[in-house]
């Protein structure tokens, strides 16, 4: 069995019928997943902007982070599980268009990306993360991410265009 395989059968459960076929509950759980990424890659990119050393750079890396990633978490968990429910409506056509691919494909390598700069540059942000220019591994990493993302908006954008 392939994954291609359960997509009929998730749009088959209660939920998605009822996300499908309701007037107001696909729009209002679409809104509450858009509110979410903004937070998700509004708190993302305040860090990454400050490795990147644009704003706020009097305050300290990791104090920034502890100050925006339980936020950034929170938020996460709520796209997430919208984005699910948004997906199980209609599994075989967003499935199959391109612009959610390549959006799974970048989380995907936006996950990649963090963990990636969580085992290497940020092991050693006691030493920089005072300073106003962190080492050029954070900052292309910084760099990656903020693209990633931006990408990951484009093509969810995208995907209405294609489904519809």
């Amino acid at each position: 069995m392939t994954l291609s395989d359960l997509w009929p059968a998730l749009e088959k459960l209660p939920f998605a019928v009822a996300v499908r076929q309701s007037g107001w509950l696909f729009p209002t759980i679409e809104s509450i997943h858009v509110l979410a990424v903004v937070l998700v890659v509004g708190t993302i990119s305040i860090v990454d902007m400050r490795i990147l050393g644009l704003p706020s750079r009097e305050k300290a890396v990791r104090r920034l982070t502890a100050e925006v990633l339980p936020c950034t978490w929170g938020a996460f968990a709520v796209a997430v599980v919208t984005g699910f429910l948004l997906f199980s409506s209609s599994a075989v056509t967003y499935a199959a268009a391109w612009p959610f691919q390549y959006k799974m494909l970048l989380l995907v390598l936006a996950g990649i990306n963090m963990v990636i700069f969580h085992l290497l540059p940020y092991r050693t942000v006691h030493l920089w993360d005072a300073l106003t220019h962190p080492p050029i591994g954070a900052k292309i990493m910084a760099g990656l991410s903020l693209s990633l993302w931006i990408g990951v908006i484009c093509c969810g954008r995208w995907i209405g265009f294609v489904t519809n």
